[in-house]
């Protein structure tokens, strides 16, 4: 096993060991802290090497228009102004700005070649705006902290730190204790921190949120040659690369990187598109600081993000878009999946410099694997040049990190990925351990079926921003997501609820309802759910995943008299579901369906998005073969077909149970700003195809099956009536289908006792698939409910001997068949598999 296998499965404890020779290291060796203030500065900055290049232009002219913008801002200051229209001594967003266009000037001033390069006059001018920001509005701790916490431990002291360093030598002549004095200030607004500094036991200090810190505070240290706050904050920040262990945490922390790729913030967010990026961001950035300056305890941890990126990101990361099951309440702002990629693209083109050359390698072919990155929204010119560098060498091949069929069981952020040329399939669901959504601060304002199953099937060749993205949230309603099962009933957002405050306030409560408290969190922001079992098995590219639909955290304590008369919850349809994850089809299967409490519910098959121009086409055939019409609410169809002819692309619905489907085509305008408060007030208009399946109130279609056909011809989907496919079982205990052509049998128990599928005996509750291929036979064997101490199947027929398995598989003759058992104890949901003839 190599160093960086080992380094990834080193839970925090062992990291955390490491992190007391990391503070003594100081007493010992000491750090360069010039070398760390050099390397920010070039890194922000650039060389005059770098900056001599062509690719790097345009960002060097960015970075001096916004200067010269920032400039005229504070010419144009009126009273009480720092800069013009920025009003401060109430919102904390604005002071932050403050402190951003300081910094945004500073940079400009340490641009080598730049027009503005060592202008004494612009640096002396950011200096006093330091100083006239601390004396009125930041320095007065009982005035300060309003808001948003993030802004007095992390945004501001972001902007001031790296200003702090740009402006290091003028400062030191001119205006010694300036440094001194923002320290001790912004050391003393650490107020979830302790002391000062910070605190590992504090739910605000985990995850990209104590990287941001710790990396502030390392620059910190080197600025004041303080050796000790140096050591801690690299020890410190050296916890966000230990791989959590769900059974062994360390100070109560859920949030960072899982053995199966799977990222968590927030406690229970599925965050690797939005906080798990700033997190990579933010460390590869400080091996970059500290590169030269320290060796101590740093050798191996390039490594581990070298496995964040091809097990975390790469499978999320589809022709250059981050899917939207990872991005929390970021899914509603007008950024793009490919703006997301584009960070990310930045730090592995960094981390490159810093890898065995194999590892680096196939990070610089995976950079030119993927779409050309949008390089204006790099933060540092060196990263531009480093970047265009492996793109134009003829001597590295485009290589994808991902192979070509790959299906990937994030189960501990109840995520799940399927990938084949041409098309990929995310799916999010929810569990007691994850949250259904986020919603926070006036973003992502309708959220409540997200993780109930919601799909995104991407296909190859597409621009995402048409079909998904901001405008997909906009114009969809959120009860009709694709894939999701919704009650009959019309909700209101957070702020319609509670008279347009962004949060539920109530502070008088024993629950201390404020906007960062944690019964916020639990029954506001990001409620969990409240079933154990959501989970799933894969089989080399083939997998199976499960989900018990159920009530909220919200729901569920309103009920038991746990929260305000005034306080309102919404309850939840319910639904048994399974997805079975196949070469040319994701197969749905849906049972128990009710809207509960007397309601309707909806299951939506799939929605699409298009623009009013695209000439879009839904066509279909009945179970008699007669031509499908749109708009005959009784019909049933066999199979139907959405094709877009502008955009050459088609989904095809083979339904494998009869029941009227409801399929509409429709234009929608709405505002961006219905999604998220601080969009702007813009309209979108799409055309939005939705297929979906009424389960009337009085109990009548409780079950359903069709398979997601991406790329289909009619051909095609006529060939399901008589196809390799069939459904085994369909009930809330358990599911199954079998596809012949692949020899695959695949099935989700989802109930204890034991359950018949075909061939298969099993003793729920369990994920589990069955390929065979000749004499040999392939079993993997899951927990979705990550409680069971082992999983049972009987595979009937003949006797099979073990030949190869996973540790804690075993496999022994019964009569009729084979028994086979997992030991599941502290999997986590993870896959075992056994090889059997």
């Amino acid at each position: 096993m190599s160093r960086r296998q080992v380094l990834s499965l080193i839970p925090a404890a062992g990291l955390l060991a490491v992190a007391a020779p990391l503070r003594a290291a100081a007493a010992s060796a000491g750090y360069d802290h010039a070398r760390v203030i050099a390397n920010t500065v070039a890194m922000l900055a650039g060389t005059p090497e770098v900056n001599a290049r062509p690719e790097v232009a345009a960002k060097l002219a960015a970075i001096l228009t916004t200067a010269r913008q920032r400039l005229t801002a504070m010419d144009r200051a009126g009273a009480g102004e720092l800069f013009a229209g920025l009003a401060l001594g109430a919102d904390d967003v604005n002071l932050r700005l403050a402190f951003q266009y300081l910094y945004e000037i500073a940079l400009a001033t340490r641009v080598p070649g730049g027009q503005l390069d060592g202008d004494a006059a612009a640096q002396r001018r950011v200096a006093d705006g330091l100083q006239w920001l601390h004396e009125r509005y930041y320095g007065d701790q009982a005035k300060g902290y309003y808001g948003n916490w993030h802004t007095w431990e992390i945004g501001i002291p972001t902007h001031v730190t790296r200003t702090l360093a740009l402006l290091a030598g003028r400062l030191r002549e001119e205006r010694p204790a300036l440094t001194a004095t923002y320290l001790a200030t912004m050391d003393a607004y650490l107020r979830n921190g302790r002391n000062g500094d910070v605190d590992l036991d504090s739910r605000f200090h985990t995850g990209a949120n104590l990287a941001d810190i710790t990396a502030n505070r390392i620059l910190q240290g080197a600025l004041t040659a303080d050796d000790a706050r140096l050591a801690k904050a690299i020890a410190d920040q050296s916890t966000v690369f230990a791989t959590v262990d769900p059974y062994a945490l360390q100070h109560g922390v859920t949030d960072g990187y899982y053995r199966d790729g799977s990222f968590i913030q927030h406690a229970s967010v599925a965050y690797t598109g939005s906080y798990g990026r700033a997190l990579l961001t933010r460390v590869v950035q400080t091996l970059k600081t500290l590169d030269g300056a320290t060796t101590d305890g740093l050798a191996g941890l390039p490594g581990v993000v070298y496995q964040w990126i091809t097990d975390g990101f790469a499978p999320l990361i589809f022709e250059g878009w981050m899917m939207e099951i990872v991005k929390g309440r970021a899914v509603s702002r007008t950024t793009t999946g490919y703006a997301d990629v584009g960070v990310i693209v930045e730090a592995v083109a960094d981390l490159t410099d810093h890898l065995p050359a194999e590892d680096a390698t196939a990070l610089k072919k995976y950079v030119k694997h993927l779409p050309a990155a949008d390089t204006a929204a790099f933060v540092s010119p060196v990263s531009i040049a480093r970047y265009a560098a492996i793109r134009a060498d003829a001597a590295v091949p485009a290589a994808d990190l991902n192979p070509p069929a790959r299906c990937v069981a994030f189960n501990a952020m109840d995520r799940t990925v399927h990938r084949r040329p041409g098309w990929a399939f995310a799916l999010a669901r929810s569990s007691e351990r994850v949250s259904k959504y986020e919603y926070m601060s006036g973003e992502n304002l309708m959220p409540w079926f997200q993780g109930d199953g919601a799909h995104y099937l991407y296909l190859a060749g597409e621009d995402q921003r048409e079909v998904f993205g901001v405008d997909y949230y906009t114009t969809v309603s959120p009860y009709r997501l694709a894939g999701v099962t919704a009650p009959v009933e019309e909700r209101r957002t957070v702020p319609e609820l509670y008279g347009g405050r962004l949060w539920y306030e109530n502070p008088s409560h024993p629950l201390n309802f404020t906007s960062s408290s944690e019964s916020q969190n639990a029954y506001v922001y990001f409620p969990v759910a409240g079933n154990a079992f959501s989970g799933g098995a894969t089989l080399g590219p083939y997998g199976v995943a499960g989900l018990v639909q159920s009530d909220d955290a919200a729901w569920t304590a309103k009920q038991a008299g746990l929260l305000p008369d005034d306080f309102v919850a919404y309850r939840d349809a319910r639904a048994t579901k399974s997805w079975f994850l196949l070469d040319d089809e994701v197969v749905v299967l849906a049972a128990d369906v009710s809207g509960q409490g007397g309601r309707a519910a909806v299951t939506t098959v799939d929605s699409r998005i298009a623009a009013p121009a695209d000439p879009v086409a839904i066509t279909g055939e009945t179970w008699t073969g007669a031509p499908w019409q749109q708009g005959a609410a009784t019909a049933a169809p066999r199979w139907l077909r959405y094709a877009n002819a502008a955009r050459g692309t088609a989904i095809g619905y083979a339904f494998l149970t009869r029941q009227p489907v409801a399929a509409t085509l429709e234009p929608v305008t709405r505002s961006r700003r219905a999604v998220r408060t601080s969009n702007p007030d813009t309209p979108v208009t799409k055309h939005v195809f939705t297929a979906a399946i009424t389960h009337p109130a009085t109990g009548e279609l409780p079950a359903l099956a069709y398979a997601l056909v991406p790329n289909a011809t009619e051909a095609r989907l006529r060939g399901y009536a008589d196809g390799p496919l069939k459904v085994v079982a369909n009930t809330r205990h358990v599911q199954a289908i079998e596809h012949r052509g692949l020899g695959l049998l695949a099935a989700n128990a989802f109930t204890g006792g034991p359950h018949h599928a075909g061939r298969l005996l099993l003793d729920g509750p369990a994920s589990v698939l069955v390929r065979t291929s000749g004499p040999e036979v392939r079993v993997a064997l899951a927990d979705p409910t990550t409680k069971r101490d082992r999983v049972t199947v009987v595979l009937h027929g003949r006797s099979l001997r073990l030949e190869q398995a996973d540790e804690g598989v075993t496999a022994r003759r019964v009569p009729g068949g084979t028994l086979i058992q997992a030991t599941t104890r502290h999997a986590y949901g993870r896959t075992l598999t056994a090889t059997l003839r």
